[in-house]
């Protein structure tokens, strides 16, 4: 299982805006999140310009399809999106393990 980055640049009223959106948006994570796709998803603070949500598959397809359906990116309270690989190599569910060196707990 492969892990994969659909990072958001959110648009500048993005606060004020994602009220009209936010309980479709919410119901389409949650539902990703119980197909178990998505892991973990939340908007950066200090400024909130930016959101991350980190995908686990086979391929980046899951996260593409969720952010052309999110509400937020069809409505303009996502300026733009993208997906990237993220090779996760230190904690339990690390795609690609890497062992701790030796001398390490």
């Amino acid at each position: 299982m492969a892990h994969y980055l659909l990072i958001y640049e959110l648009a500048p009223d993005y606060l004020e805006r994602r009220r009209d959106f936010r309980d479709r948006h919410l119901a389409l994570a949650w539902a990703a999140h119980e197909r178990g796709e998505l892991v973990l998803a939340g908007a950066l603070a200090d400024p909130a310009d930016q959101a991350v949500l980190f995908f686990q598959g086979a391929s980046p397809a899951g996260a593409e399809a969720f952010a052309k359906a999110d509400p937020y990116v069809c409505n303009g309270v996502v300026r733009s999106w993208r997906v990237r690989p993220w090779t996760t190599v230190v904690g339990r569910e690390a795609a690609t393990p890497v062992p701790a060196p030796p001398g390490t707990s």
